[in-house]
């Protein structure tokens, strides 16, 4: 039986930190789940999982759908595309069985790749070096996931762009079906020796193709999210601050600019895994807190703020009456006081 490879190319970035990133785990689980049911899918279908952030790692290797087994999926600084493109490339090479003159070779792999931003790395030369090998080899559908996605890379890759307004359970969950129902179609058609990889209608209420180009500044950080990292002082777990970008005043008559502000929108304890996914190579641009509203306690032992700065430019957490304490990253004793004034702190890529 000729295999139907299913490549699911997952951005685990720390813009996705929170509901976006538990959506799409749930989402994958829920995928895999209801392609059981189907005995077409049963017989043909592959799949494989990569993630990527600040590196790329194959979380689970082609394999046959009733072995799959679920993955975790990680949560690391950056959003390296043209790795992610480099490594897919090596994955298909490596895994997916070429037609000879004695033996059929699989059939043509199906790639989902899911995104919620714009790329941190330098990605031009990958999208040519796809595009000139497996442009006409693979069906790649790419999946933007919220409102900030840039199109104008996407569509570079593949007229196949498919935009998921929000990002929580039902949107997710809607875009899942429609996957599952997609790869169930290709692996009937396969079946019949049929090759047809036609996009199967959209649910429109949660989301539809992407034909317009949207344009972003260039750069190596996320201009929508700001993200930072801190660690619990009692008990040295790290967690994320994820602050979202939100329109303060809208186009200024005087200067005819638009003023934003970023709004806190998770606070969430992590894995030290995250150190490991993090492209810790890349620049570490930083902000101003003035422009940061909000704050939180820590996640792991509810201090009062999870936003207290110690002398090495890290965050940590601080209860708010202790006259020392022990910073988690440099082990200094130190001291706080609120001085009030603003100050500039290093952020994470997104």
């Amino acid at each position: 039986m000729r295999r139907l490879p299913v490549f699911f190319v997952i951005d685990c970035s720390e813009s996705m930190a929170g509901q976006p990133l538990q959506a799409v785990q749930e989402g994958i689980d829920f995928i895999m789940s209801g392609l059981r049911t189907d005995p077409y899918a049963l017989e043909t279908v592959y799949v494989s999982v990569l993630a990527y952030a600040g590196i790329v790692r194959t979380l689970v290797p082609l394999t046959e759908l009733f072995a799959y087994r679920s993955c975790e999926l990680p949560l690391g600084g950056g959003t390296h595309l043209g790795k992610a493109l480099d490594h897919l490339a090596k994955e298909i090479e490596r895994s997916v069985m070429r037609t000879t003159a004695d033996v059929k070779g699989d059939w043509k792999p199906i790639v989902y790749l899911f995104t919620d931003g714009r790329p941190t790395d330098d990605y031009e030369d990958a999208i040519s070096r796809w595009n000139a090998k497996y442009e006409n080899k693979v069906t790649l559908v790419a999946i933007g996931l919220g409102q900030d996605v840039d199109f104008s890379i996407l569509k570079r890759l593949t007229t196949n762009c498919i935009s998921l307004t929000q990002i929580d359970h039902e949107y997710v969950k809607s875009l899942c079906k429609w996957i599952s129902a997609s790869v169930v179609s290709q692996s009937i058609s396969v079946g019949n020796n049929q090759e047809k990889q036609d996009l199967l209608p959209l649910d429109e209420r949660y989301m539809h193709l992407a034909k317009e180009k949207l344009s972003f500044r260039k750069g190596r950080v996320d201009d929508r999210t700001v993200t930072f990292i801190g660690r619990c002082q009692k008990l040295h777990h790290p967690y994320i601050l994820k602050y979202t970008r939100h329109l303060q005043y809208g186009e200024l008559s005087d200067v005819n600019i638009n003023l934003y502000n970023f709004k806190l929108q998770t606070c969430a304890g992590i894995s030290e895994d995250y150190f490991s996914w993090t492209d810790h190579a890349a620049e570490k641009p930083k902000i101003n807190t003035s422009v940061l509203e909000g704050g939180s306690n820590c996640p792991h032992c509810y201090a009062e703020t999870a936003f207290a700065m110690c002398a090495c430019g890290n965050l940590m957490c601080y209860d708010g009456y202790s006259e020392f304490a022990v910073c988690p990253w440099c082990l200094r004793q130190i001291s706080f006081s609120a001085s009030g004034e603003d100050f500039n702190l290093t952020r994470g890529q997104g």
